[in-house]
């Protein structure tokens, strides 16, 4: 008999909350940004800087460091909507990566810091460098090379286009678990790589 009740108390449980959880979902609304108010990213591979723009207006400018001649960073207009917080890294089937070890999140040999932001997957993506002397120079491997910090603002800021509203706490949350976080953006964000 008190095995029955048991079971009567978690299946009465279950069905609200299960029930809840289905209109809760269903109730979340994400704001939606107006086309005109909507971020955009612009990469000239020739002056070696990323323009962020909101409505027109520039908001930010960024140097990066582009791909050298024989890694050439791809020309053409992307969706980004996936960005990986504390990425690990992985060395691409590549002749540079050749001998090249993996290095996990948080790892001070991991060459992406502290973001990766995705603009043709699965090899080209803008992400931090702890070489922030290549700025302004032809020296990746075809992404698009930022200051760590500026990367994470970036992704901050992308984030916040999508309706999904952070700040450095809750990334400084994410580096403190030690593990990668993916965020998929809902309303995904325009570059354009030319120049």
């Amino acid at each position: 008999m008190r095995q029955r009740r048991s079971r009567s108390r978690i299946a009465l449980f279950a069905v609200p909350i299960a029930t809840a959880l289905v209109i809760g979902l269903g109730a979340l609304r994400i704001p939606t940004v107006a086309p005109e108010d909507a971020v955009t990213m612009s990469a000239d591979l020739t002056t070696r800087r990323l323009t962020v723009m909101r409505g027109g207006e520039v908001i930010k400018e960024y140097d990066v460091a582009v791909g050298k001649p024989q890694y050439p960073t791809p020309r053409g207009t992307f969706n980004v909507q996936k960005i990986v917080w504390n990425p690990k890294w992985v060395p691409p089937d590549s002749r540079w990566a050749r001998g090249k070890k993996p290095a996990a999140p948080g790892s001070a040999r991991n060459p992406m810091k502290l973001v990766k932001i995705f603009f043709q997957e699965p090899d080209y993506y803008i992400h931090g460098t702890g070489d922030t002397d290549s700025l302004g120079d032809a020296a990746s491997h075809g992404c698009l090379r930022m200051d760590p910090d500026q990367a994470g603002e970036l992704a901050l800021l992308l984030m916040e286009n999508s309706g999904v509203f952070r700040d450095w706490d809750w990334v400084k949350g994410i580096l403190h678990l030690g593990s990668e976080h993916v965020v998929t953006l809902a309303t995904p964000a325009t570059l354009t790589i030319g120049g």
